[in-house]
């Protein structure tokens, strides 16, 4: 059975967080050096990303060189450039001629409706981020991209809870896999092992619906008039040893976005932008299928500590 260890046991890949606590926002970089063939899999509606036709798999690029999940919405994809500052400080990068470019992929989580809105990740805290990577002891909860996540808005901010980032990885054999997710969902939480409501919407004792999936049925003619509140979006990475190429990597990406649905409902919604990366960084033979199943399970796991740290 697969057995818990510390996300930063996986070799060739380094994580960091950056955060304003006091604007309520941050970033959080996945960093490989060597280079990792990597898969997307995006299904909300209102993704905000950088790069991500990259991994694409008749795209020409074979390997990224790191992943950055921040807020700010598309504000925040101007940060990426501290992390490519950083990285081509020290010779990473794509080689054209004597110019290293290195290639970072990018998705954001809408905070602004939650701190401070001019105030959004940038190239600063995006390079400070890469230099918390080289200590690789990556905290979740309240920090990096979480520290503006909140979920349970569909009746806006003043009914949504915090969220955050989760952490969890297993190895399983040789085998190890990981998941870093920024849970900042417009729906409800649930416990992948037990179905229960973790975190969401708050109920009110007069209000009769009891999440946000009924509360919604009871708003027909509401949004039907008026869309749903735009805000929200579930950003994650799966990461592994197990050696694969792009064209797999993005089917164990789409694998792993099982966990969303699993866990957050309702989820893929036109206000949302939920996206999940998949990293491959190690050399070990595994079945496709074994890991898909495995990324899904660590992936929702990682769901549950985002609402409710360990």
């Amino acid at each position: 059975m697969p057995k818990e260890i510390p996300i930063y046991e996986i070799e060739h890949v380094k994580i960091g967080n950056a955060q304003n606590s006091e604007a309520k926002t941050g970033c959080t970089v996945i960093l490989c050096p060597q280079g990792a063939p990597a898969g997307i899999d995006v299904r909300g509606g209102g993704p905000a990303s950088r790069e991500s036709e990259l991994l694409n798999p008749v795209a020409a690029c074979e390997a990224i060189h790191a992943v950055l999940l921040s807020g700010g919405s598309a504000f925040g994809l101007d940060a990426a450039g501290g992390v490519m500052e950083y990285l081509e400080e020290r010779g990473i990068g794509f080689s054209v001629g004597d110019i290293r470019v290195p290639l970072v992929c990018q998705s954001c989580i809408f905070d602004l409706s939650y701190g401070q809105s001019k105030i959004r990740p940038d190239k600063a805290m995006a390079y400070q981020a890469c230099l918390d990577a080289e200590i690789n002891r990556p905290k979740g909860g309240n920090y990096g991209c979480g520290c503006g996540a909140t979920v349970g808005k569909l009746r806006g901010m003043a009914d949504a809870q915090k969220s955050g980032l989760g952490l969890y990885a297993v190895s399983l054999g040789d085998l190890k896999i990981g998941a870093v997710v920024c849970v900042n969902a417009l729906g409800d939480v649930y416990d992948h092992r037990t179905g229960k409501r973790i975190a969401g919407m708050a109920i009110h004792e007069q209000d009769p619906f009891c999440d946000s999936e009924e509360a919604m049925y009871h708003m027909y003619d509401q949004l039907a008039a008026h869309p749903l509140p735009a805000g929200n979006t579930t950003i994650g990475v799966i990461l592994t040893n197990a050696s694969f190429g792009k064209a797999q990597m993005n089917k164990i990406a789409a694998m792993a976005q099982d966990a969303y649905a699993r866990c957050i409902r309702p989820i893929h919604t036109t206000a949302d932008g939920d996206t999940v990366y998949a990293l491959s960084v190690g050399n070990v033979r595994a079945d496709i299928n074994l890991v898909g199943t495995l990324s899904a399970h660590v992936m929702a796991e990682a769901i549950r500590r985002a609402v409710t740290p360990v």
